[in-house]
């Protein structure tokens, strides 16, 4: 039995691609903000963003990464191309052809789907979400064939490529932006801006086909599904897509609530989402992404693959916790700044930027648990168990959908708070439930292949760097008080990010040494 595979630089290639589309998105997002900001356009386009993002989950890098991926990377790894490259025709042929026909009918059935999700948009915004929905499904079909790319790419560790190329997609959307922004009003430069969103999952999608080309020589797409192989993949896909539609479905509960808060919450909801999924793409996404195909290669007995399973866990979870906690204490202490530095410039006020704070601190409840439980979900899917992720999910999300009700809708006006702030209370639900889910996914697998997870000790480290680093931001926001919106917050989140990075070096604490090195290494 082999070693754990090295997946350090792997998933710093994933995180360096995830990291310039996420920046690039951070400017996407910022300039719908000047352009859209809070209205109830803005409302419209978000929710329809949302839901047509939840195809490209439902069947992309979610469902058919964690059932294509472990089986294919197998083959790969014992040499079977001919197999491989059958396995691959074959989940591609029939991802398109469903995929299809599934844009078709949410096309047509757009105006009966929106009452669903949106259900406390007045008419007005409720027939813009429909609008702009039916533009955006298209896109989405395509973003799901792009998946299948990823996951051949991914398989033979071409991490590069997949990560970078929804680039393309978000330099379509802002040369738009930059371009229709000043020159149309907010309805027709939203309907704009969904054409401009179609066009670049096409541009993302075609950049990747000569590359996976050559990985898979002799390539037939057919829907022959004959092979053991394939079956196997069919077979794991649908628990995985019922796990990711149980995720999908507590992202539509999110949605849904938020429809009944005050215009405009559903539009900052949005932005702030952009600001919470840039930790979890980068660490827990990245890492996920570079472990799975090698969790997958484990072979052996059953105690030299639980040996093997933990070591891999071990590693990615000590990054995924060096890079999360500091990105937590930022959103608690320093989200306004966030807020202000991304998006405060045109019709995106203070006030928003306040809204934006609180909806961050609620994230920081439950960030470190979310990231760390994409990690344990892609341990089971390597060992070919998409089931128990899916039964812990339904639980997250009946407590998701219960807490945020309770949190966002009942317990503000109980309390005399404003109704915007309903928003935090949304994200705090999650992160609660998180905890809850991380817990059963730990524990399970905790009595199949041993004991996992990091030392407290380490944890305790980290978390006293970041309290240290804050309290240095603080200073720091004192003697910037009065500063522009790019200087000030620049200064405060570089003094909190230094200190942090300090500390943990003086601990000693292994992932410093290395992230050190690194950036040595590149100077």
């Amino acid at each position: 039995m082999k070693e754990p595979s090295r997946t350090g630089a792997a998933a710093a290639i994933v995180s360096g691609g995830i990291m310039v589309s996420r920046l690039f998105g951070i400017v996407r997002q910022s300039l719908i903000a000047k352009y859209l900001g809070t209205t109830g356009v803005a409302d419209a386009f978000q929710a329809a963003f949302k839901i047509t993002n939840t195809i490209q989950n439902l069947f992309g890098e979610g469902a058919l990464s964690t059932s294509f991926i472990p089986v294919y990377s197998k083959l790969v790894e014992t040499g079977d191309e001919k197999e491989a490259g059958r396995v691959a025709g074959a989940v591609g042929a029939v991802l398109g052809l469903v995929v299809a026909v599934l844009v078709l009918i949410c096309v047509a059935a757009t105006p009966w789907l929106i009452p669903l999700i949106a259900k406390g948009f007045e008419p007005h915004r409720r027939e813009l979400t429909i609008l702009y929905t039916r533009i955006l499904f298209p896109g989405a079909g395509i973003f799901v064939i792009s998946a299948w790319c990823l996951g051949i790419q991914n398989s033979h560790r071409k991490f590069l490529l997949p990560y970078l190329a929804p680039v393309l997609w978000n330099v379509a959307m802002i040369v738009t932006l930059l371009w229709a922004g000043p020159r149309q009003g907010t309805r027709d430069l939203a309907v704009t801006l969904a054409w401009a969103s179609v066009l670049g999952a096409a541009l993302q999608f075609a950049i990747q086909v000569p590359s996976t080309l050559r990985l898979v020589p002799g390539l037939r797409l057919t829907l022959g599904v004959g092979s053991s192989h394939v079956r196997t993949v069919m077979r794991n896909f649908g628990p995985a897509f019922l796990a990711r539609g149980v995720v999908q479905f507590s992202s539509y509960i999110d949605n849904w609530l938020a429809s009944y808060l005050p215009e405009g919450m559903v539009a900052s909801f949005g932005y702030a989402s952009s600001i919470i999924y840039l930790p979890v793409s980068l660490f827990g996404m990245a890492i996920a992404a570079a472990e799975l195909p090698e969790m997958s290669r484990a072979v052996g007995n059953e105690t030299e693959i639980a040996t093997y399973l933990r070591g891999s866990l071990t590693r990615g979870l000590r990054r995924i916790a060096y890079f999360v906690i500091p990105s937590a204490a930022a959103f608690l202490a320093f989200g306004d700044l966030l807020a202000k530095l991304l998006f405060q410039r045109g019709k995106y006020s203070a006030a928003d930027s306040y809204y934006a704070w609180g909806i961050l601190a609620g994230a920081s409840v439950g960030l470190l648990a979310t990231t760390m439980g994409r990690l344990y979900s892609s341990t089971y899917y390597a060992l070919h168990d998409t089931k128990t992720p899916l039964r812990f999910a339904i639980v997250r999300v009946i407590l998701t959908t219960v807490l945020g009700y309770l949190f966002a809708l009942w317990l503000p006006p109980r309390l005399g708070i404003d109704a915007h702030w309903g928003a935090a209370g949304l994200t705090a639900s999650a992160g609660i439930a998180g905890w809850i889910e991380f817990a059963l996914l730990r524990g399970r697998l905790n009595r199949r292949i041993g004991v996992t997870g990091i030392p407290f000790t380490l944890v305790a480290s980290l978390w006293s760097s970041a309290a240290l680093g804050v309290a240095a931001g603080w200073g720091m926001r004192t003697l910037t008080v009065g500063q522009n919106n790019y200087v000030g917050p620049l200064l405060v989140l570089g003094t909190f990010g230094v200190v942090y990075l300090g500390m943990t070096a003086v601990l000693g604490i292994p992932e410093a040494k290395t992230l050190a090195a690194r950036i040595r290494r590149r100077k």
